[in-house]
């Protein structure tokens, strides 16, 4: 038998869960609660991961539990660890992912900081609180580490939540370079796929103002990891290139937006030139667009008291709001994705929304939650990632005119 390599002995302590089990998805009960279905029987498991996660915990998926030993004064014997996107785990224990970092660190694993070594642990600086002390010789650097599971084919991002903890630990890294110690932030994506990473500035532009801003002063590390099917650390580690000028481009308050609102029972509304409309019971998803002011475009959707002036407003005041996902960018995407959205709607309102412009409708409608979709989660992918792949980037050429939104 040939003994191992030094390479494969390091590779086989990367394991973080003892005795992974894999159940069925069922639904998030709350932030920290999700329900599976494992051999037949429903359980529950505790959740350690705050952040929305709704692009991955979709109902059917596999779900990686762990049994707790001597669970204690908790209410559920199993932790979920990881789920699963086309057939590769994607670990959710936002606090393994530190226990991932020191290992990488331990075994000189993190571009830039190969020779660096851990000193301390959860330390104290100012008004933060940061993962690690790493040395190395005379310099000292403070690491946060944050984990990643938001991500298209090839482009991942982070946060997938407004983050203000995350924006003022940029601001804090920033504020202790100097005098031999160095801010550094490690990004470690659960997707080993990734090879680009970008700051989401679709729901959080104020983080990725943050970073834009404490680029040239810390270190900003994203790397990719591999889980195998048996929840151990593959040996792939991965350096994802950061597009500092598409990010600055593209991370203005402009763009388009998917509103989502709900009809709770059928009912008949007057809108505008359109007249009459029937409206049936579900879920209705509305594309529109402000190339200028799209803070202040979705804001006005939130609210039910104004003055009407679109299509939507009439919607909107007997409709219950569900949500509002922004899709920066430089230029109109309005049109495409109502197109994108055709083969998803199962019905529509022609020319709601679309009395400026070529399109058939802008309002589509879905019996059940688009959230549980797949389909509708691969769609806002495509234009909120994907499209970087497909070279989207043109210049801005339009103004602050809101076009392709029908007028009362």
């Amino acid at each position: 038998m040939e003994t191992p390599t030094r390479d494969e002995r390091v590779w086989a302590d990367a394991r973080f869960f003892d005795r992974p089990t894999t159940a069925r998805f069922i639904t998030r009960l709350n932030r920290f609660l999700v329900r599976c279905e494992r051999n037949g029987r429903v359980v529950d498991a505790f959740l350690p991961n705050p952040g929305r996660l709704l692009e991955l915990l979709l109902p059917g998926r596999r779900v990686y539990l762990v049994k707790e030993k001597g669970h204690g004064v908790r209410k559920t014997r199993y932790t979920a660890v990881a789920i699963e996107r086309e057939g590769v785990p994607v670990m959710l224990h936002t606090h393994r992912t530190n226990d991932v970092a020191r290992f990488l660190l331990h075994h000189g694993r993190v571009p830039g900081l190969e020779r660096s070594t851990v000193t301390a642990s959860e330390i104290t600086r100012g008004r933060s609180r940061f993962d690690f002390l790493l040395q190395d010789g005379d310099k000292q650097t403070v690491l946060e580490v944050k984990s990643c599971t938001l991500f298209g084919n090839q482009v991942a991002m982070f946060p997938d939540a407004v983050t203000e903890r995350g924006s003022r630990h940029l601001k804090g890294l920033a504020a202790l370079t100097g005098n031999g110690t160095r801010g550094a932030v490690l990004f470690v994506v659960h997707w080993p796929h990734a090879r680009v990473f970008m700051p989401d500035y679709h729901t959080d532009p104020v983080f990725a103002k943050t970073l834009l801003e404490v680029r040239h002063t810390i270190r900003i590390i994203p790397i990719s990891v591999r889980w195998n099917s048996d929840l151990t650390l593959g040996r792939t580690v991965e350096l994802l290139d950061i597009p500092w000028n598409h990010i600055e481009q593209e991370s203005k308050d402009r763009g388009s937006y998917l509103l989502i609102l709900r009809v709770p029972r059928a009912m008949r509304l007057s809108v505008g030139r359109l007249g009459m409309v029937a409206l049936t019971p579900g879920f209705y998803v509305y594309v529109g667009s402000a190339m200028g002011g799209l803070e202040r475009r979705m804001a006005r959707h939130r609210r039910i008291a104004k003055r009407p002036h679109w299509h939507i407003d009439a919607l909107r005041a007997v409709a219950e709001f569900r949500s509002v996902l922004a899709i920066r960018a430089s230029t109109r995407l309005e049109c495409d994705i109502a197109r994108a959205l055709r083969p998803i709607g199962e019905w529509s309102i022609p020319g709601f929304g679309s009395t400026d412009c070529r399109c058939e409708t802008h309002l589509f409608g879905l019996t059940g939650d688009p959230f549980q979709r797949e389909d509708f989660h691969r769609l806002v992918q495509s234009f909120r990632m994907d499209r970087y792949e497909r070279g989207g980037c043109e210049p801005a050429h339009v103004g602050g005119q809101t076009m392709g939104e029908g007028r009362t």
